[in-house]
């Protein structure tokens, strides 16, 4: 491995009905909204995605808060995507 490259996570396994939580940070922790406090456009785009993706794959959001530079979902899963490994 070459120096200052880190290795990806192991895939996680999900099972149906599990609960995750779940949170996102910006690179060197940046913003990742780009409106200021007047406006939430990219955060009411961001929980639209959220809802589209809730509803694609089944999953019942139970809680999330959206902070200046990173976000934490409560989650749990209605289906399995992947079928665990044995």
């Amino acid at each position: 491995m070459r120096q200052g490259l880190a290795m990806a996570r192991p895939l996680r396994i999900e099972r149906a009905g599990a609960w995750y939580h779940l949170t996102g940070r910006g690179i060197e922790r940046r913003l990742i909204y780009t409106d200021d406090r007047t406006d939430d456009r990219d955060r009411r785009r961001w929980l639209a995605l959220l809802a589209e993706a809730a509803s694609s794959f089944r999953w019942r959001v139970c809680g999330y808060v959206l902070m200046d530079n990173h976000y934490h979902l409560m989650l749990q899963t209605g289906r399995c995507v992947k079928k665990p490994e044995t």
